[in-house]
């Protein structure tokens, strides 16, 4: 019995998959522009930061907030013009605590903006 529960344990172990990572990896950054040029190269035209620095902390502290401040980047375009995309770049944190609000929340900040690689905007938007 023992022989038989040991090979059935080592074969559900080989069968188990690994477990989803579901938190993207988010690289430490001082600002935004690492995260918009890893978005451009990367296959998925994704890219993930974690803002760090004195600005980022200030940030943090003024409002009480419960995490860092994260940033998302995702392709939203390709224009032809070679290392150039239209990104649709996303700031949150959780727990800020705002003026006047009565409990502490997530807030957002999402915008979109035309970068090429050089760190100027594309010629053309075609």
């Amino acid at each position: 019995m023992k022989h038989f529960i040991a090979k059935t344990a080592s074969l559900v172990a080989l069968l188990d998959p690994m477990p989803v990572r579901t938190e993207p990896v988010r690289t430490p950054v001082p600002d935004a522009r690492p995260v918009l040029l890893a978005a451009l190269q990367a296959d998925s035209g994704k890219a993930h930061g974690v803002l760090t620095g004195e600005t980022a902390n200030a940030i943090t502290r003024h409002f009480g907030a419960s995490s860092p401040i994260y940033i998302d980047v995702s392709t939203e375009k390709k224009y032809q013009q070679p290392g150039c995309s239209r990104l649709k770049v996303l700031f949150w944190q959780e727990g800020v605590l705002l003026p006047e609000a009565k409990e502490p929340r997530r807030q957002t900040i999402e915008f979109g903006i035309d970068y090429c690689m050089d760190g100027l905007p594309p010629r053309s938007l075609s």
